[in-house]
């Protein structure tokens, strides 16, 4: 609990991986909505769109992972 009061844990991580999940979910609708709509794109949403979404998230999730190796050098240096 002090390493959150400390802002030593991050919690980013976990809502990026819900959102993740929301955006597949999004993704999935919205091409199954423009397949039933006739719209020939549709099924590139429902391929694509999970993807970029993952590739996002994977990018914030590398972010966050920099700063926590970069934290862990900076404890080991002192």
């Amino acid at each position: 609990m002090e390493d959150f009061l400390k802002f030593k844990k991050m919690v980013t991580p976990i809502i990026i991986q819900v959102l993740f999940w929301l955006g597949v979910i999004a993704c999935v609708l919205a091409g199954i909505v423009q397949l039933l709509n006739g719209d020939v794109f549709g099924l590139l949403t429902l391929i694509i769109g999970p993807l970029g979404v993952r590739v996002y998230c994977e990018i914030l999730i590398v972010i966050f992972s920099i700063n926590d190796t970069l934290t862990e050098i900076k404890n080991k240096s002192q």
